[in-house]
């Protein structure tokens, strides 16, 4: 996977800036993808099924793909964070998660720009760049600092995301919105955020992401109490002592 990924990398950076020669087409409102995002699926599937014959995928372009190996998948992004890309905004990342019979065993997630890669295996931790990552120490939410994604257009949820937001404004130290689910989780693994929350994402956004913040010590939730942030597309995450006061706040808000 970080074979694939790094050669992936490649087609990345040499478009990166080349704002104006971009091939970009709309998937819907405010929703784009590139010439680019293809490349990079098809160097992708093509590297991660050499190594690893038979497995399925499910992949943000490609939808999904039977294998004949029925117990595994890989859940394939190849730039989350299109807009920032096309924007020559450094923040975006190739995100590729693997499940085992249904459950997520391994990810990895990686900044082909600032060359920033987290990786992690069930049971064997979470790693950037090769240093063992833990989630922060904090006790609470007043001096934490949280992540988010906000709706944009032809997203539901504007005005009950704003009451979550008002809410948890006047408990944190701050909040932060960047722009790429996998790096906001990423980075909650390794403590430069304390934790995280969003709506309406899709499995290949989060699979890698929660891997990580697992195997880092956090924990993963359903924002609003369901069994399944993969099946829902909403997710809360970071240590227990942030989480759970988070989840409080936003269930108050929805209240």
């Amino acid at each position: 996977m970080i074979a694939a990924a790094r050669k992936a990398a490649r087609p990345i950076r040499r478009d990166f800036g080349e704002v104006e020669q971009l091939q970009v087409s709309r998937k819907g409102p405010a929703d784009f993808v590139t010439a680019t995002d293809h490349k990079v699926e098809e160097i992708l599937m093509e590297e991660l099924s050499n190594a690893r014959p038979g497995y399925g995928f499910l992949m943000e372009e490609r939808g999904a793909i039977e294998g004949s190996d029925k117990s595994h998948r890989f859940i394939v992004d190849p730039i989350d964070g299109t807009l920032n890309f096309i924007h020559a905004i450094p923040h975006f990342a190739i995100s590729i998660g693997v499940e085992r019979d249904g459950e997520l065993v391994g990810g990895v997630i990686y900044n082909p720009i600032t060359d920033d890669l987290f990786t992690a295996e069930k049971g064997k931790g979470a790693f950037h760049n090769d240093r063992r990552m833990r989630v922060s120490a904090r006790a609470g939410l007043e001096d934490a600092t949280i992540a988010t994604g906000t709706p944009y257009k032809g997203k539901p949820g504007h005005a009950d995301f704003l009451k979550e937001l008002h809410k948890l404004m006047a408990k944190v130290a701050g909040i932060r919105r960047f722009g790429a689910a996998s790096l906001d989780l990423a980075w909650v693994g390794m403590g430069r955020f304390d934790g995280f929350w969003e709506r309406g994402l899709q499995p290949w956004d989060i699979a890698a992401g929660i891997v990580i913040v697992r195997e880092a010590g956090g924990y993963v939730r359903d924002v609003d109490g369901g069994p399944d942030a993969m099946a829902t597309g909403g997710i809360a995450a970071g240590p227990q002592p942030v989480l759970e006061p988070l989840l409080a706040v936003i269930a108050d808000a929805r209240a």
